[in-house]
């Protein structure tokens, strides 16, 4: 009965109103249609209610958003910007993504300040004048210099084994000039390290929190985060190059030049819309894996020239160290596992890119230590 009234009233409104006689039966289902699009069409964008906002499904994401099929909840899509940053706090599926490379950019901005702070105290103690070795070790905050009267020995015994040849003659004309200008080397090389990680780590994390706002924000912010990664492939040369060849300026201005010209090479083609899409995964990963085996030359140059020399061992091993860990990132974001063997199963914790960005954190650090060997080894003995 009341179903009917409420017909009734509709038909009399309409007729008044439009001045024409139309079917109760079509009038109803078009103003039933009309409601139901508009609140379908408010749904879809956005999914916001006031200050409530839903995660939707993969099936119901935008192109754009669509990275991952083997994700399938738990996403956010079209969220106002203020939203989209409050939810650094809330439960996604790129929470875990957000926070391990927000909690890494504050890691390695308490090594810059460490290293600007901490490193040069130590080395301007007075006991640097007296010995000629120190024997460095890194840990995850700060580089430890012991200075004793067992350094003069071991000093004398590890000069026995280098070759007395050309080299020699340049680390001597090269220790005059760094004991000249105060016998520290330069830093820009490590501290420009740092910053190309901390670049990469806060990219990262803004991309993966604001990405969602809309399809401009994520094209934007995912160009942003290949800049990153880019920048931190880029500076990790600079410490390995500079110092390891700070006597030969040759060998050092090509190596530079190569690495920073493909770095502005790789920025320039990920501006190219095409670059995201998610079938060029593996031509992302292949690209940036490139351009990090590269660094395979300047480290086997240096151990031919210093094979004999601990430091360059240890640094080398650094290194390699740090390039199994971003290869190992590589593969993982590539092949999508182990999503892909369990869809759904690691929406929230768990998936490749969480693990990706574990992996990245590691061959940083790995590569930050061997900084802290580099800068040990070249402040007590130049060349």
């Amino acid at each position: 009965m009341a179903s009917t009234v409420t017909l009734e009233k509709t038909t009399t409104i309409l007729s008044d109103d439009a001045g024409a006689v139309g079917s109760p039966k079509t009038t109803m289902r078009s103003r039933l249609l009309m409601k139901k699009g508009a609140a379908g069409g408010a749904k879809a964008k956005g999914r916001c209610c006031g200050h409530r906002c839903e995660l939707v499904s993969y099936d119901k994401l935008p192109e754009f958003l669509k990275h991952n099929e083997f994700i399938v909840h738990h996403y956010r899509s079209e969220w106002p910007i203020k939203e989209a940053l409050l939810s650094a706090f809330s439960i996604h599926n790129e929470t875990i993504n957000v926070w391990t490379h927000l909690i890494g950019f504050f890691v390695f901005l308490a090594f810059a300040v460490c290293a600007a702070t901490v490193v040069p105290a130590e080395y301007e103690s007075p006991h640097m004048a007296t010995t000629g070795l120190g024997n460095i070790t890194g840990n995850a905050v700060v580089l430890r210099s012991y200075y004793s009267a067992d350094g003069a020995i071991l000093a004398s015994t590890m000069k026995a084994f280098r070759n007395v040849s050309v080299v020699e003659t340049e680390t001597a004309t090269a220790a005059a000039v760094l004991s000249a200008a105060g016998g520290r080397v330069a830093r820009w090389p490590f501290y420009a390290y740092l910053c190309g990680a901390m670049f990469c780590l806060l990219m990262s994390s803004a991309c993966h929190l604001l990405a969602c706002h809309s399809e401009h924000a994520s094209y934007v912010f995912l160009r942003l985060d290949y800049a990153g990664i880019t920048g931190l492939i880029v500076t990790s040369f600079y410490p390995l190059v500079y110092y390891t060849f700070l006597c030969n300026p040759f060998y050092q201005a090509v190596y530079l030049g190569f690495i920073t010209v493909s770095g502005a090479a790789a920025v320039a083609v990920s501006l190219l819309p095409v670059f995201e899409r998610p079938e060029l995964r593996w031509a992302r990963a292949a690209l940036f894996a490139c351009m990090g085996m590269s660094g395979l030359v300047p480290i086997l140059h240096k151990l031919l020239v210093f094979g004999d020399r601990p430091e360059a061992l240890l640094t080398t091993g650094y290194e390699m160290a740090m390039g199994a860990f971003y290869l190992a990132g590589v593969v993982v974001y590539a092949t999508r596992v182990p999503e892909r063997w369990m869809p759904g199963r690691f929406d929230l914790a768990g998936h490749s890119h969480q693990l990706f960005h574990v992996l990245v954190i590691a061959g940083a650090y790995a590569h930050y230590l061997a900084g802290l060997v580099y800068l040990g080894w070249r402040d007590m003995e130049g060349c």
